[in-house]
């Protein structure tokens, strides 16, 4: 059998083992109980089911605007670089939903999993080590968790990670330029799966690497590598460049977009630099003290999706001092077991760049309780974007992993198992189950003093419990996960230790840590991955409710207030007014924060139709006054549709216009019930026509307006104006559009905050508008020359390898 084969042996193994591990939301007709699987992934990924291998594979690269979300809302076409991960259709074309959210997660996981495992091949690890490590990888709780949370893309996205990984160290061992383009290329397909999070924490993590891989070479290595420096150096600038061209059809228009949200230079946020204020940037970053889960994974409690009760499995939530959490960081005890035989035995490049990305990853991940982080926040680009520190965890799971796999091969070793060194070794594995043990008698026997001390901690309540009791069920779970990692450190010891001198207990020693850390993760992981049947509403499909309402003109919106989630009409073909999104455009968050139901602020956006419950409408109806009534009741009399009767058309005209510069004071006239946007519009500037005065007896214009084409991406609008005029559109004012009347180009202007409008002179005119942002085009034909050349250079490389096999 030739080696390729049986790497591919292993590999198979690898996805067997993978497929019986999560068999329960494999072969299923229930979905992963997840609201971001419920209510979003499962939606947009059940539509590949019906589309053919034609529809699956047409590309339309362009920058896009839907109408249907948020009141209208784009990334100017930053997401449409998905459609070059052709595997992604496939995956939920051919396994049926709702169970083919699960398989595009389980085969991410053995992607990323055959990553770590060819990178540890490549260091020198025998196959069963790096199988050990691909291992890690896909079932260490702190990455198969994530199944709980319902992050579908961020498990794709930590996927590519490890063959970045690979991809570079083939560059610095086989010298070729290819291997840093692949390397580039690697991560821009990462960077296209759309966590933006991740792709960023695997860039640094991969520039870390090379960076320490160069000044290595270049100091230690210097006389024995094929590398000349200015090479060296050439091929990681051709890395950087090659990348930042790859990835631009999704960098370029992103980048202009989050210049204008809550998270932009100018959002005012972080004293004036943009991105999270600090406290909410750092949020989410990893106690100290939950450093004790590593080895006890259940010692804060165990979290999982927080809806409904705990099931039996679970004896406490999680109550450590992260905002909340869906996920544990448990990597298993097994790999830290192994970890100090190689920084005992083995002290190269290899297992210190995997110490650095242990520790490092570890260190970050603790985030605002260490100054290390606060001062990347501070002066490190790019860093203050993000919220979650503790995200970066997936880098010290290949680390872990890699060590780990350098451990268990001189586990086997017969040699090294022989030396003092080793024996001191086991001294100290076995000295764990030992402190453990006395941990729990210390927990246990000073239960009173010790609560007494963090009852402040311990009784804390979380978002879905409260109560006295929660003390004493939080310590006793403490105390018993604490008896079962001493139970599981004396078995893996006794392993370890035993050392029988026969060839064939060598073999089998890693096939029984194998065995003992399946169990141990099956056991955490088995708090983590729950399935449910599908909801009715997802059974049910378009609810009378929403028959009722698509009945009307697409040009209204619809506004949620039952509770219902507005992505649910979305998806049915209904504008929604809102949809939550923690990073949004600084001008309509704004108006967000100032909405007023009982104002002109929904007449604005044409929301028409608002959903309410019978119990929720008899509350307030005396506040909603006669602007709203109600116009449709569900058969099962839980949904009420009220009638917004001022709601404004898509488009009108307005002769007057009010220039106030200051937002809040915008603001502050829509709350004002008195405002008439019929005859005054608010504008930001001067007007370049000369417009009518504002006052109360400026009368609105004959309105001769009517909008024939209404596409996402394209507006045309007809109307005829006796006077100058401001023709106001019903939808969100944003710098990617572009218009023109009577096919010549116009500026367009924010009118009432967050619409947008173009001044008319007399006459009858036709007004087009067209979503067409510069930033796409650009990027997008950088990234297909990108494609081009990196083709080119494979053909190139399988042209000179023909050539070395003639020879």
């Amino acid at each position: 059998m030739t080696e390729r084969k049986k790497d591919l042996l292993y590999l198979a193994a690898l996805l067997l083992l993978l497929m019986l591990f999560f068999a329960k939301i494999l072969f299923t007709d229930k979905i992963i109980r997840a609201p971001d699987i419920i209510n979003e992934a499962y939606w947009w990924m059940k539509g590949y089911n019906d589309k053919s291998l034609a529809e699956l594979f047409s590309f339309d690269l362009k920058a896009s605007w839907d109408l249907f979300t948020n009141s209208g809302s784009t990334n100017e076409g930053g997401m449409s670089s998905m459609q070059f991960l052709l595997h992604l259709p496939l995956i939920l074309h051919f396994f049926p939903a709702p169970s083919s959210v699960a398989w595009f997660i389980v085969l991410h996981l053995f992607f990323g999993a055959a990553g770590v495992y060819y990178y540890c091949r490549l260091i020198g690890t025998s196959r069963i080590a790096a199988f050990f490590a691909a291992i890690v990888f896909a079932l260490a709780t702190e990455n198969a968790s994530l199944i709980n949370a319902g992050h579908v893309m961020k498990i794709a996205t930590i996927s590519y990670a490890p063959w970045a990984f690979f991809c570079l160290e083939k560059g610095f061992i086989r010298t070729r330029v290819v291997w840093f383009l692949a390397t580039a290329f690697v991560l821009a397909l990462q960077f296209f799966n759309t966590h933006w999070q991740i792709a960023y924490y695997t860039c640094l993590a991969v520039a870390a690497y090379g960076i320490i891989r160069t000044v290595g070479i270049i100091v230690y290595e210097r006389g024995e590598h094929r590398f000349s420096v200015p090479r060296l150096l050439g091929y990681n600038v051709v890395l950087l460049a090659f990348f930042l061209m790859t990835v631009s059809i999704s960098l370029l228009p992103l980048a202009n977009w989050s210049q204008g949200t809550n998270r932009g230079v100018q959002s005012g946020a972080n004293q004036g630099k943009g991105g999270l204020e600090r406290d909410e940037a750092m949020s989410w970053s990893l106690p100290p003290e939950e450093a004790f889960a590593f080895v006890i994974p259940g010692f804060f409690g165990f979290s999982r999706q927080e809806a409904g009760p705990n099931p039996v499995n679970i004896a406490s939530y999680y109550w450590g001092r992260m905002v909340f959490t869906q996920t544990a960081s448990y990597m298993g005890l097994l790999p830290w077991l192994l970890v100090p035989l190689p920084l005992l035995f083995r002290r190269d490049k290899y297992s210190w760049l995997a110490v650095i990305g242990l520790a490092g990853g570890i260190l970050f991940s603790m985030g605002k309780y260490t100054p290390f982080y606060n001062l990347l926040f501070d002066y490190f680009p790019g860093i203050n974007r993000f919220r979650v520190p503790k995200m970066i965890m997936f880098i010290p799971v290949i680390a872990l992993g890699v060590l780990s796999a350098r451990g268990l091969d001189l586990l086997m070793d017969t040699e090294t198992r022989a030396t003092k060194v080793f024996q001191r070794y086991l001294a100290g594995i076995t000295a764990l189950p030992i402190v453990l043990l006395l941990l729990q008698a210390v927990l246990s026997r000073g239960r009173e003093v010790w609560i007494r001390v963090f009852h402040e901690l311990l009784a804390a309540p979380t978002r879905y419990e409260q109560g006295a009791y929660l003390v004493a069920q939080r310590w006793g779970n403490a105390v018993l996960e604490t008896g079962i990692a001493a139970t599981l450190a004396a078995i893996l010891a006794a392993v370890i230790v035993f050392n029988p001198r026969m060839k064939r207990f060598t073999l089998l020693l890693p096939i029984m840590l194998v065995m003992i850390y399946l169990a141990d993760v099956w056991r955490v992981n088995d708090k983590f991955i729950f399935t449910v049947a599908l909801p009715e509403k997802s059974l049910a499909g378009v609810t009378p409710a929403m028959e009722f309402i698509k009945c009307d003109s697409m040009q209204y919106r619809t506004l949620p207030l039952d509770g219902s989630d507005p992505m649910l009409y979305a998806s049915s073909g209904i504008p929604v007014m809102f949809t939550p999104n923690p990073v949004q455009q600084q001008r309509w968050q704004l108006f967000l924060d100032n909405f007023v139901l009982n104002s002109v602020m929904p007449d604005l956006l044409n929301v028409k139709y608002y959903l309410y419950t019978e119990g929720q409408y008899a509350q307030e109806k005396g506040q909603l006054g006669e602007k709203f009534r109600p116009v449709f009741r569900s058969p099962d009399g839980c949904q009420l549709v009220l009638e917004n009767r001022t709601v404004l058309p898509k488009a009108w005209l307005v002769p007057a216009v009010q220039v106030i510069s200051d937002p809040a004071a915008r603001l502050a006239v829509l709350q004002n019930p008195a405002f008439n946007p019929r005859t005054v519009a608010l504008v930001e500037s001067a007007p370049p026509l000369v417009m009518a005065t504002p006052s109360r007896d400026v009368a609105s214009p004959q309105q001769e307006v009517a909008v024939p084409i209404y596409e996402n991406e394209r507006i045309v609008v007809t109307a005829a104006a006796s006077a100058n005029a401001l023709l106001v559109l019903g939808e969100k004012y944003y710098k990617g559009w572009k218009a023109t009347i009577d096919g010549n180009p116009v500026d367009i202007v924010p009118v009432n905050h967050v619409l947008r409008g173009v001044y008319l002179p007399p006459g009858a005119h036709r007004v087009e508008f067209r979503f067409d942002p510069l930033p796409f085009k650009i990027g997008k034909y950088l990234t297909l020359a990108s494609f081009a050349l990196f083709a080119g250079m494979l053909m190139r490389e399988w042209l000179l390898r023909r050539k070395r096999v003639k020879e």
